[in-house]
Order: C-alpha cells, then structure tokens, then sequence
C-alpha cells in the first residue's frame, strides 16, 4: 500500500494534515488480486449493508469525478481496468458497467466465479461502477467539493472506526469536530480543500494501533469494549497495526477531488521486529495527548504498550 512508516510516524504526536507531494512515479490505485483479503472483506460489505457505505447528498452529480478515477484507474493499471468513457470493464473479475448496466464476459477468478456480478445486481444502477471500481481496487472512495467545503459523495467500504453515513454531505469542518487535538486540521481547512484540488498531486499517512483486526471497522460492527483485560502479555497477540495512505485525485475544472484511503491492517509485533520503528513507536505514544490517547481509544492501554514497545526497542 506504499506506507511510508518514517514519514508517518514522528514525534513528538501532533494531529496535522502531513501532506506531501506525490513523486512522479507514484500511483493512486493499488490493483486487487482476485480473493484478495480486501476484496472479500469489500464483497461482504457491499453485499450485506451497501447503505452504510454508499451514500451521496441530494441533487449532488458525481459523474465529473467518477469519470476522472476510471480514467485514471485504466491509466495506472490497464492490466485490470478498462474505461472508454461509458463503461468500466474489470478485465480480472470478467465484469463490466456501462451507465448502470452489467455485463459478465467470463466466470470470475475466485469463488463461485460470480459473486461480483451478483452483489452489483442487488445494488441501486447508479452505484454499479462505483462499486466495481471498489472491489477492483484496494482504496475506498469520497468526493471533497472545494466549492462549499463539503464530502458530498462516499463509496467507503472499509472506514476506520468513523461512520460514512454521519460525515455525507457536511463540511470539512464538522467531518473533522470529533477528531482529537484538530485545531490544526481545523485552522487549515479552507486551504487545504482548495490545495488538494488543485493542480498538484498530494498524498497523506494515518496509523492507528487497536486490536481490531478486520479491516472494515465501522463502529456499528466493532467491539466498543475491544482492549479489555488487555495486559504487556497478552498485547503481543492482540495489537494491530492500522495504517492508512490516502492521495487526491483533481478533477480538473470541477474545484473537486477524489479522495482514495487505501487501509491495511498487520499483526504489531511484526512491525516491532524493527527496534528502530519500537523506539520510534514508543516515542510517538509517549508523547500522545490525554484527548488523543482517548479517540484513538488507547487510553486503557497505554502503560502496558509503552512498556511492551520499550522491550522491544531494545532490540
């Protein structure tokens, strides 16, 4: 997912929008191998509860930036995705949309061969090629309208512990109210919304440790309760790291861009395998607020972890 651990993970902690230019050879999209984790787990999502993952604001039109990530999706990977300006052709999975139509050109590559046309059939016409795109690719989806500073449009499948259908259609302020320490994101609103739709490429890093490991985790279907009796012994088997990478997408002459959050989810003690990244670790933690400690819900565990993360960062 092109995490980059030391450009994320710095201390000491502070909530900040982190925004760096993309290089020149760096891609949006990371192509899905058909049965992939994320695509079972996006499957599941879109077939059993599409509504708390699709959602668009009333008298919004998402086709300028829908049509900017197909062609940018067949620019990056041609290999898997195909775009002629109507229909999105998922060459792996053997299915296509073209304004809301499906098509199935072979049995797909995994399961019962059809379990993508199916899920797509069940869903609205409007949402197919979002949902398509979806399951072709790792990254979830949202709209950010420059013009009044509004997320209009979600496809996100895999949220981290936030809830799409509360965050539709607001501003980017109140999206981010909840956040711990968000003075900064806050004051920084405005520009940054007019920055990432603008001309340049940027990309972002957020991680996370919790001991949820699926990688969809909205709040309706995660533990509330998730790090309890957790101790520095039994840690070790139930830490995970989550990571996020996000990019922008411009949509030219839109003052809009798409957004893409490409999550994944790893056993901790891999990642402190690495001292360096242990101390690093334990230095960024250290230094987390009491709000932050509390949001990120590692407010019950902080001793036990930073004493696990201090063994391990003596290597």
């Amino acid at each position: 997912m092109s995490f980059d651990f030391d450009a994320a993970v710095t201390t000491p902690f502070r909530m900040r929008p982190g925004l760096r230019k993309l290089g020149a050879d760096a891609m949006h999209l990371t192509a899905l191998p058909p049965g992939s984790r994320h695509q079972r787990e996006k499957l599941a999502v879109l077939s059993s509860f599409p509504g708390l993952a699709l959602l668009v604001r009333d008298g919004f039109d998402e086709g300028a930036a829908l049509h900017k990530l197909c062609a940018t999706a067949a620019a990056e990977h041609p290999e898997v995705w195909a775009w002629d300006g109507d229909e999105g052709h998922a060459l792996q999975l053997g299915v296509a949309v073209c304004q809301g139509r499906i098509t199935s050109f072979k049995v797909g590559s995994f399961g019962l061969g059809d379990e993508v046309s199916r899920c797509l059939l069940t869903l609205d016409a409007r949402w197919r090629l979002a949902a398509l795109l979806s399951l072709t690719f790792a990254e979830d989806f949202a709209i950010i309208n420059a013009g009044d500073g509004t997320v209009p449009w979600l496809a996100v499948t895999l949220p981290s512990f936030w809830a799409p259908e509360e965050k539709i259609g607001r501003h980017f302020t109140e999206v981010h109210a909840p956040v711990a320490d968000n003075a900064m994101l806050i004051k920084a609103a405005d520009a940054l919304m007019h920055l990432v739709t603008g001309p340049e490429r940027w990309e972002r890093f957020v991680w996370t440790i919790t001991p949820h490991s699926r990688l969809h985790a909205h709040p309706a279907h995660v533990d509330p309760m998730r790090w309890r009796d957790s101790d520095e012994h039994t840690l070790p088997a139930r830490a995970w790291w989550r990571s996020e990478r996000q990019t922008f997408i411009a949509v030219t002459g839109a003052a809009q861009a798409v957004f893409t959050i490409a999550v994944e989810v790893q056993p901790l003690a891999g990642i402190l395998l690495d001292a360096q990244r242990a101390r690093t670790l334990f230095d960024a933690v250290s230094t987390m607020s009491t709000a932050v400690l509390e949001y990120r819900g590692l407010h019950t565990v902080r001793e036990p972890l930073l004493r696990w993360l201090s063994r391990c960062g003596q290597g």
